[in-house]
């Protein structure tokens, strides 16, 4: 019993070890981008610096970033947070609303359209970028549209995205919906009066996933928007940055940025990572 006690001592420190050193590794790139952006241009860079840590800390950087007549971050992040929000909302009511239909009702074609959904979720979305760009373009909401185009395009396809959502339903015992439906209740009532209320968890998590996809766009974002400067989000508009001449200067302003950007996500990952969890592992189920 006494070895067994040893080793297995033994055997956690060895694991806390490894865990701590990976966390280091983790947390480096994310300390040195906090550090880099209270770094003066103007006081520390008359040449290429081979120290972390800024002799001087300074706040030039986020002054910059506020003030609207040297560039349009300000602008670039009520971008990103216009559509992040209306794309988590109109995702998630969306998405609860067609994985309910799946995980309740039973109708012709309903096994083959969840397959045919999944398989169309396992092509990369990079092969439709040119036929979306086009098509957008017909309808104005390309660089000055850009915008509703990003909004709409990211809805467009959310209810393929069924599958946790559905699992999660799975779980509420159907015997409720069979109970309220003899008392008189429809379809619609049950979901809004009574799936609604016990569901938090997977609403709290659909909403998350989908307010963080248009956050962290570029790819599409800059396709979209090319060439429009109003039209970008922080992800487009920080990269032009980074492109200039002058990327010494610029990076420590990238960096400013990229702490902004940083911040609301980091807030709402720690307030609701309960229901996040809970949200994940509830949906994980085979249904």
């Amino acid at each position: 019993m006494k070895s067994y006690k040893t080793k297995r001592a033994i055997g956690n420190i060895i694991g806390y070890i490894i865990l701590i050193l990976i966390s280091i590794i983790w947390l480096f790139p994310f300390v040195g981008l906090v550090l880099q952006s209270f770094r003066s241009y103007a006081t520390e860079y008359g040449g290429m610096v081979d120290y972390l840590v800024p002799k001087q800390f300074s706040l030039d950087n986020y002054k910059f970033l506020f003030d609207t007549s040297q560039n349009n971050y300000l602008l670039w992040y009520k971008n990103t947070i216009v559509i992040a929000v209306f794309v988590s909302i109109f995702q998630t009511i969306i998405q609860l609303c067609v994985s309910y239909a799946l995980s309740r009702m039973r109708f012709a074609g309903r096994t083959f359209l969840m397959r045919f959904w999944l398989i169309l979720g396992m092509f990369p979305g990079f092969l439709t970028m040119i036929c979306l760009y086009f098509l957008l373009k017909q309808f104005g909401l390309t660089q000055a549209g850009a915008i509703p185009g990003l909004i709409l395009v990211t809805v467009a396809s959310c209810g393929m995205g069924y599958y946790v959502c559905k699992g999660y339903f799975d779980t509420i015992p159907k015997a409720l919906d069979e109970a309220a439906m003899i008392d008189g209740a429809t379809r619609a009532r049950i979901f809004f009066t009574m799936i609604i209320p016990m569901s938090k968890p997977i609403i709290i998590y659909t909403a998350l996933v989908a307010f963080m996809a248009p956050w962290c766009d570029y790819v599409f974002a800059s396709y979209v928007a090319f060439g429009h400067d109003t039209s970008y989000n922080v992800a487009v508009g920080m990269t032009r940055w980074v492109w200039t001449n002058d990327y010494q200067g610029y990076f420590t302003r990238f960096c400013a940025g990229g702490v902004l950007v940083a911040i609301p996500v980091t807030l709402l990952f720690m307030f609701l990572q309960k229901y996040y969890v809970e949200g994940v592992t509830g949906g994980a189920v085979k249904g």
